[in-house]
C-alpha cells in the first residue's frame, strides 16, 4: 500500500525550496547546479522532485517559458513555522518552552542569536 504524501517537504524537497528561496525562479538545470554544490544530484531526480512539489503545492511551474521555470509556492517563514509547529506538537507535547530549551541545549546560541531571542521575548511580553 502506498504511503500518503505528507504536506511537509521531505529533506530533498526542502533543499530544493532553499535553492528556490535563494535564487528565485529557476530552471531545473539551475536548481541542480545549486544543489550540486553540496551533493551530486541528477537532472531527472531534480525534475521529478519539482514535479512532485508542484503536485503538493510547494512549487509552481511557469509553462509559458522553455525551459520551464519553477518558483517556490510557499515562503521560507511559513514553511519553517509549519515544521516547528509540527515538531513542537509531536515531540514536545505542544510546549514551546520545552522546544526552545532543548534546542538551546542541543546547540548553544551565539551572542547575537541570544540578543535576538531576548528582543523577541521582550516584544512578545509587551503584547500579552
Amino acid at each position: 500500500m502506498a504511503r500518503p504524501r505528507s504536506e511537509h517537504p521531505t529533506n530533498a524537497e526542502l533543499a530544493i525550496l532553499r535553492a528556490l528561496w535563494r535564487r528565485g525562479p529557476s530552471t531545473v538545470a539551475e536548481v541542480r547546479a545549486e544543489l550540486d554544490q553540496k551533493h551530486a544530484v541528477g537532472y531527472t531526480t531534480v525534475l521529478k522532485l519539482l514535479q512532485i512539489m508542484v503536485e503538493k503545492g510547494l512549487a509552481r511551474r511557469d509553462e509559458a517559458r522553455w525551459p520551464h521555470v519553477y518558483r517556490a509556492a510557499v515562503t521560507e517563514e511559513a514553511t519553517q513555522k509549519r515544521l516547528v509547529r509540527d515538531l513542537m506538537d509531536r515531540a514536545f507535547g505542544g510546549s514551546a518552552a520545552d522546544l526552545v530549551l532543548r534546542a538551546l541545549a542541543a546547540k548553544p546560541a551565539s551572542a547575537e542569536e541570544l540578543e535576538e531571542i531576548r528582543e523577541l521575548l521582550d516584544r512578545t511580553g509587551e503584547t500579552t
